[in-house]
């Protein structure tokens, strides 16, 4: 029975390629109505894709929901993943969601990490952050190439923005470490950019902590160089700011002409700096 409903899938399927819609769905229709039959679940997925090519959406909904409901681990999650891609297109986010998350209760491996990519991109649109990081960081939990990438993505985009350079280099680390894992490039950039921002983080920590002259004014001007790799001029400026007006004058001298070390002026030249300070010899090899 099971070879005979088999040909008569094929059949079907074969009709509809062809563009014969009424023909296949006719076949499909008479497997999903017996209910001993055993390859009802894929009979129902396959009238479920025609009765959408139909125009029928009702009908193609059920049909999706016969599937599902066998359970099936290959056409049970074939549907659930027809059903939520049908309501995400008519924006029904809520119902899409219960789709995605019955694809994730079915537990097909090959179907997760679409699944929970999904919840992600869902819960993104609603504003929903934590809802999101939790989608994003089980998917990357798949070790799906693809999708890990895209989940990493994300996730260490929005760990920047939170301001946690740390873990979002973990989750960088992570995915890097996924075998033939997609947009390896964008990784790294992203690994770098978690690397400034921790760097940024421990000039300014050494810039409030080294008590000796030049380490504090090296600091100073470390992260002051810095933090425009990270389009903030702003707070440059204000790193500056903060050394010459620093209260130890011999910092704010080793800033000052840290500051302004690339003017031109060659060593030993007394020519006055912008600010009317006269500059003076920097040696490089401090650094």
């Amino acid at each position: 029975m099971a070879a005979q409903s088999g040909g008569r899938i094929d059949d079907a399927r074969r009709l509809a390629e062809s563009g014969d819609l009424d023909a296949a769905a006719e076949i499909f229709a008479e497997l999903v109505a017996d209910a001993g039959e055993a390859d009802r679940a894929q009979a129902a997925v396959g009238l479920a894709v025609v009765l959408e090519e139909r125009g029928d959406v009702a009908g193609a909904r059920a049909a999706a929901r016969t599937a599902l409901a066998t359970g099936h681990p290959e056409y049970a999650s074939q549907a659930a993943c027809h059903l939520a891609r049908g309501f995400e297109r008519e924006s029904l986010p809520d119902q899409a969601r219960a789709a995605w998350q019955a694809v994730i209760g079915l537990g097909t491996p090959a179907y997760m990490p679409a699944a929970h990519m999904a919840l992600a991109r869902i819960a993104a649109d609603q504003g929903d952050d934590r809802e999101a990081e939790a989608a994003l960081r089980a998917a990357l939990a798949t070790a799906d190439p693809v999708v890990g990438s895209r989940a990493a993505q994300g996730l260490a985009e929005y760990l920047l923005d939170l301001g946690e350079p740390g873990e979002a280099a973990d989750i960088l680390i992570e995915a890097l470490g996924l075998p033939d894992v997609a947009d390896s490039a964008r990784l790294r950039v992203l690994l770098g950019i978690a690397h400034l921002d921790m760097a940024c983080a421990e000039f300014a920590a050494a810039a409030e902590t080294v008590r000796d002259t030049d380490g504090a004014a090296l600091a100073i001007e470390l992260l002051a160089r810095t933090l425009p790799l990270r389009g903030r001029d702003d707070d440059a400026e204000a790193v500056w700011a903060y050394g010459l007006d620093h209260p130890d004058e011999g910092v704010a001298e080793q800033v000052r002409l840290r500051l302004h070390r690339d003017d031109g002026d060659p060593p030993g030249d007394d020519a006055a700096a912008p600010d009317g300070v006269p500059d003076a010899y920097h040696d490089p090899d401090r650094l």
